[in-house]
């Protein structure tokens, strides 16, 4: 089997090896077995290289968190899979065997099945960053019509999915973005406003633009001094959503001034839900993609062996939207 490994700690151009001998998993309790089309490409890949990613398994091991592939087969208490389904899912990445490689293990509790007229490549791109933004914005944050929503990052494979479901629950959305190429995609999205943060003080910004009243949710993505910045401008009674550390680290909360201006800052990650959840958050998704509320924005789908360099890419800033690996030749593009 052919497949990507992480072999050491760096960058990924250095970190990764492709292999040609791999041996195919053999699904666990609760895992289905799937022929890999195609695999969703996202931050924490590139923080695994380095090793900084929370859930990084031990050397060498398969990366990859989503997949859209056909089931082959599965483990114990698996039931309602057949042989052939094309389904997307999260796969057994932090057991090492991820979606960079020919056949993968995808959790069955997170595992659904892709609509015909939904591509492989946006399959792959959907699930963690739609359902990650859903959770946030919906359950975790309890967004309203009518409030104002900050999405940092939102030219990122995560932010694109915020600024979309925060508009389609109703929201004025303010997106944040690194460079002048990046307003115009995001205002494409539907963003009501856009900040280039490599001209403009977010925090300051956001204020003007809600007569000082600040933005009711943020999503972030980001950390760093992005979330230092979001948390000048929170409204009272606002909420922030914390989502991961594309500048490499957490956002440095303040529980004092927390306290002072009376906002709350809540954990967001896709884990520990049930079946029943997932299912009916992915019901309400579909619905709005094929109401034309959501798209999966995926700038390229990336030849299998060209791995690394898309890694570095995108660990660089250098994506709007979503990177997705083409691994099998029958995969469909965007």
């Amino acid at each position: 089997m052919r497949g990507w490994q992480t072999v050491k700690a760096g960058s990924p151009t250095d970190a990764l090896e492709l292999a040609t001998d791999l041996q195919e998993p053999t699904p666990r309790e609760g895992t289905v077995l799937v022929e890999v089309l195609a695999a969703g490409m996202g931050l924490p890949d590139y923080f695994m290289c380095h090793g900084s990613y929370a859930m990084t398994p031990p050397l060498p091991f398969t990366q990859g968190q989503e997949v859209v592939g056909r089931v082959l087969g599965w483990g114990e208490g698996v039931e309602g899979r057949q042989v052939g389904d094309r389904v997307m899912a999260v796969t057994s990445f932090f057991t090492g065997e991820g979606s960079y490689a020919e056949k993968a293990l995808a959790l069955d509790d997170f595992c659904l099945p892709v609509p015909d007229d939904m591509t492989d490549a946006e399959g792959a791109a959907f699930l963690i960053p739609m359902h990650t933004a859903y959770l946030g914005l919906a359950t975790r944050a309890q967004l309203q019509p009518g409030e104002t929503l900050l999405v940092l990052g939102g030219a990122g494979g995560t932010g694109t999915a915020a600024v979309q479901i925060g508009k389609a629950l109703g929201a004025t959305v303010i997106a944040t973005v690194a460079g002048a190429d990046k307003v115009g995609f995001c205002k494409q999205l539907g963003a009501d406003h856009v900040i280039d943060r490599k001209h403009d003080d977010i925090a300051q910004a956001v204020m003007d633009l809600t007569n000082g009243r600040g933005a009711n949710c943020v999503y972030d993505p980001v950390g760093g001094p992005a979330y230092t910045a979001a948390s000048k401008c929170v409204a009272h009674e606002g909420r922030i959503c914390l989502i991961g550390f594309a500048s490499g680290q957490w956002g440095p909360v303040d529980p004092a001034h927390m306290v002072m201006q009376n906002y709350s800052v809540v954990g967001v990650i896709p884990s520990n839900y049930g079946r029943e959840y997932k299912e009916e958050v992915q019901e309400k998704l579909l619905a709005w993609w094929r109401d034309g509320k959501l798209s999966v924005r995926v700038e390229e789908m990336v030849p299998f062996d060209q791995l690394p360099q898309a890694l570095e890419r995108l660990g660089a800033s250098q994506v709007q939207g979503k990177l997705v690996l083409g691994v099998h030749t029958d995969a469909t593009a965007p």
